[in-house]
């Protein structure tokens, strides 16, 4: 663990040496190559499970990364998770190739065509905690080839990705007969009306094997957004049940004029999983109301949230089995750093 901690600060110091050094090296004005861009989240959180009267403080995570072009041609990023519940973790590690307008191929560690990141990443996501779907199905990242395609169809934006990975999600470089893949197809975009649909092929083992396929609708305007996703897990084999969630949120962002805060921004969000599909309906559900107190700056923005989440059990489920605050009624104060 003492290993781990220092790596991760030999590590984040030298990313922020080299981000010092390349904006203290370019001109504000002129870009030239190389390029580096450096970003990070921290996210800092206080939990209360209301059920059974427990707490706890937690840096959920510690994020930091650069990206950047080596040419016109080439690009990458780099993405380190430096306390993810106590971990280090290696998130992004990959090549940009850029052959064409619209046309980029991703080789490396990056994110499998599968979630959105305004639910699996902490400085995008409307809550403190994730969705089910997000939190409890696969890692979002893996060792593969990722290819997007964007172009317009007409007056739509159109998006098109497709990735084959090692099937073992993150930091495991493993030998495998059969690699996973996946692809979606994306219409519209984060300004308006979004929709997409995807499906992704998960053959890890002889036990653990599964078929994830879904889709998303989101629309955005001004100050106002609601989005709302539903996805199924086929497992085929008996080791592993079926598994089924969906959720809907929305969010309305009021800005204010004092000196402590530029905007509030009350949300609720309603979600549900599912694995025995009998007729008491999904076996989890989970309301979740929020208030957020924002501040908006060129190069560095934060939000502190007050959380409230409300469970609804019909029937107990293993994911759950790790604690007895994970399905807990809770309440969640967060401070969430981006920059």
């Amino acid at each position: 663990m003492i290993i781990n901690y220092l790596r991760a600060a030999l590590l984040s110091l030298f990313l922020i040496s080299i981000s010092v050094n390349a904006m203290l090296g370019q001109d504000n004005e002129t870009e030239s190559y190389p390029t580096v861009k450096f970003d990070g989240s921290l996210k800092n959180k206080f939990e209360y499970a209301i059920d059974n009267n427990m707490s706890r403080f937690s840096v959920r995570n510690s994020r930091v990364g650069i990206r950047g072009d080596v040419n016109h041609f080439l690009g990458y990023r780099v993405q380190l998770d430096l306390n993810d519940e106590g971990d280090f973790k290696v998130l992004d590690l990959s090549g940009v190739i850029r052959p064409a307008e619209g046309l980029t191929f991703t080789f490396g560690q990056t994110s499998i065509p599968l979630f959105n990141s305004y639910v699996t990443t902490p400085a995008d996501m409307m809550f403190a905690n994730r969705t089910f779907l997000a939190k409890y199905y696969l890692s979002t990242r893996d060792l593969g080839l990722n290819a997007k395609y964007k172009f317009n169809m007409g007056v739509v934006p159109t998006n098109l990705e497709f990735g084959v990975y090692n099937g073992n999600a993150i930091n495991d470089p493993v030998w495998k007969s059969n690699l996973s893949y996946g692809g979606r197809v994306e219409f519209g975009s984060m300004d308006g009306l979004r929709f997409t649909g995807k499906v992704y092929d998960y053959p890890n083992n002889d036990s653990t094997n599964f078929l994830f396929y879904g889709a998303d609708l989101r629309y955005e305007i001004n100050n106002f957004k609601v989005e709302t996703e539903i996805m199924k897990k086929d497992s085929r084999t008996d080791f592993h049940s079926d598994m089924l969630s969906y959720y809907i949120q929305s969010a309305y962002r009021f800005p204010i004029k004092n000196k402590f805060f530029d905007y509030f921004l009350p949300a609720a969000r309603w979600d549900a999983i599912d694995a025995n599909f009998d007729e008491r309906g999904f076996d989890t559900n989970r309301l979740t109301v929020g208030l957020g107190l924002g501040f908006d700056d060129t190069k560095f923005s934060s939000i502190i949230r007050l959380d409230y989440e409300l469970y609804f059990v019909n029937n107990s489920m293993s994911i759950f089995n790790k604690n007895d605050q994970m399905d807990s009624d809770k309440i969640t104060v967060e401070l969430l750093l981006t920059f």
